[in-house]
């Protein structure tokens, strides 16, 4: 299983790409009441939380083979932690996120809200606005991991 968390920094980037795209995607359907954007943006969502599923599984091998060589470097568990924390939010959030979706339309309520006045295209926005901070913030954490302690390359070890 250690070449699961060796992959881990490759396979982070697709639902952090994916996920900002959705929002965008999202975001210029509910302002132009495009269908299509509407309907890639939800399949989007759905491709990104399966690959954010595989990130979260890659990142926990990577922190069992990490938490064997970080135990004498001080604050670094901490910052896996708040690391993980964020990673593991971030994918409930767009998990529920794609249950609401999957919710509205399978009730056919999504493009009724769209074309009308309805509340639930502004909070779509909303939803989507926070789900990129939380992207923002384990990209935060992640980063420091790999930029300032060497986490993932042949310098952490050393």
């Amino acid at each position: 299983m250690e070449f699961l968390s060796e992959i881990h920094p490759r396979i982070v980037h697709f639902p952090v790409a994916l996920f900002i795209f959705y929002f965008f995607l999202e975001t210029s359907g509910i302002i132009f009441k495009k269908d299509f954007m509407l309907k890639t943006a939800y399949l989007i969502l759905a491709v990104g939380v399966f690959t954010a599923l595989l990130a979260v599984l890659t990142g926990n091998q990577a922190n069992a083979a990490v938490k064997l060589l970080a135990k004498n470097k001080s604050g670094l568990n901490d910052l896996i932690e708040l690391h993980e924390n964020y990673a593991t939010a971030t994918v409930w959030y767009f998990s529920a996120l794609l249950i609401f979706r999957t919710y509205l339309l399978v009730k056919k309520k999504f493009w009724e809200s769209i074309t009308s006045n309805g509340k639930f295209k502004y909070l779509l926005i909303v939803l989507g606005l926070i789900g990129c901070y939380l992207i923002y913030m384990t990209g935060i954490y992640g980063g420091d991991l790999v930029f300032k302690h060497g986490i993932g390359t042949q310098l952490f070890g050393k």
